[in-house]
């Protein structure tokens, strides 16, 4: 690699500060404003941009009169210069997402988890399900930057391992990372699906998310991300966020930890359907419960044994949610995941009611609840977003980075 590549590849934390301040300003911003919004020298600034400028990422606009002086050019971002596929396997279904720089969605594609079938006929649908979405919308490869992958914990991100998650029998230390990246000659990031989610809200969500934020997860299982100042939260090994064994009631069903009361067998698909009156029986495969819970939800309107089932699961998201905020004292909450999609029309005003009015929350700052704009895509986009994060974050180089900063 050249060394003025490499340079570029490395550009540290300033051209990431630099690119960030770019991509996030929809009517473009100057040189001049940059520095301003940094500590960052003049003669620094033009630097980096005329390093992102020669990579094609930035692109120059209209001069623009502001105030005494000469006109400012206006920087933009190129939202097509670069993409980054995202992937998220669920025990219930696999979604494919080709996400730009601003982190928009161009193509989407989604299929049934195979049930039963080993971890390399699942490969293989992955990789066939790749190849479909890029030739769906006719990307143009040269300019990918890489995949990334969302994955059920526990997961060995550095070896890019997908090791024994309880809904993925079967999945004992498979080595994702390294079959996506020999089939596709890209750098693969696998991630926890809960952190890709987080990491989604962050970079693509439309709405503006704190930088303080915590995403609730609700899948298969239920997991937590955080967010502090704008930073994923992952622990030691990248897999922060198992809170399905929170305590959240006395009684409840047994959980495989022994105890009873906890979040993730409480509100669990499987869990309300075996209550729910009339019901038929519980599927046995992970597809069929997600769908069975869609509908379920949707007859709590004219329901009310379904919708007083249904407020209960509520509640116990609602004292799980209040833990979260104490604890990591974050002011916004956003819910999340394929599962909480079909739950959220009759559940988020209640879990905001109770979390406001609840004697045990002891923050003395508002705190906003709110759904996710990414839907129940959210952590295929935000696999895709991470790449993007990576190649971009002003850590050393990185695969992610050479190819994301090549002219």
């Amino acid at each position: 690699m050249a060394r003025g590549r490499a340079e570029l590849a490395g550009g540290g934390a300033n051209q990431a500060r630099v690119f960030d301040i770019v991509r996030r300003a929809p009517d473009g911003v100057s040189r001049i404003e940059i520095a301003a919004q940094t500590d960052v020298s003049a003669q620094t600034v033009s630097t980096i941009t005329r390093r992102l400028i020669d990579a094609g990422l930035v692109r120059e606009g209209d001069r623009v009169a502001a105030g005494p002086g000469k006109p400012r050019t206006r920087l933009h971002l190129v939202p097509d210069a670069r993409y980054a596929v995202g992937i998220h396997l669920d025990p219930a279904r696999i979604t494919y997402s080709l996400v730009d720089l601003l982190g928009r969605v161009i193509a989407r594609h989604a299929t049934a988890t195979p049930s039963g079938q080993a971890p390399d006929a699942v490969e293989e649908s992955m990789i066939a399900s790749t190849d479909a979405l890029l030739e769906s919308c006719g990307a143009d490869r040269q300019r990918l930057i890489g995949i990334g992958v969302a994955a059920p914990g526990p997961v060995d991100v550095d070896r890019g391992i997908v090791n024994r998650p309880p809904l993925l029998p079967g999945w004992d230390n498979v080595p994702l990372s390294d079959v996506l990246a020999e089939r596709f000659g890209l750098p693969v990031l696998l991630e926890k699906d809960v952190t890709s989610a987080t990491v989604g809200e962050l970079w693509a969500g439309t709405q503006d998310v704190d930088d303080d934020v915590a995403v609730l997860y609700l899948g298969a299982g239920v997991g937590l991300g955080v967010a502090l100042d704008r930073t994923a939260l992952r622990g030691a090994t990248s897999n922060f966020g198992d809170i399905g064994h929170l305590k959240v009631a006395a009684d409840g069903p047994p959980c495989s930890c022994g105890q009873r009361g906890c979040l993730g067998v409480r509100i669990s698909p499987a869990h309300l359907l075996g209550l729910a009156p009339g019901q038929d029986p519980v599927p046995g495969d992970h597809a069929g419960i997600a769908a069975a819970f869609a509908a379920l939800c949707e007859r709590a309107p004219g329901d009310p044994a379904i919708g007083a089932l249904l407020d209960g699961a509520a509640d116990d998201i609602a004292e799980a949610v209040t833990f979260v905020i104490n604890m990591f004292d974050v002011t916004m909450v956003v819910m999340s995941g394929p599962l909480w999609a079909p739950l959220n029309t009759h559940a988020l005003a209640r879990i905001r009611d109770r979390v406001q009015r609840s004697a045990a929350l002891v923050v003395p700052h508002p705190v906003t609840i709110g759904d996710s704009v990414l839907g129940p895509d959210a952590a295929a986009v935000g696999a895709g977003c991470q790449v993007l994060e990576r190649a971009f974050s002003g850590a050393s180089p990185s695969p992610f980075a050479t190819r994301a900063l090549a002219p």
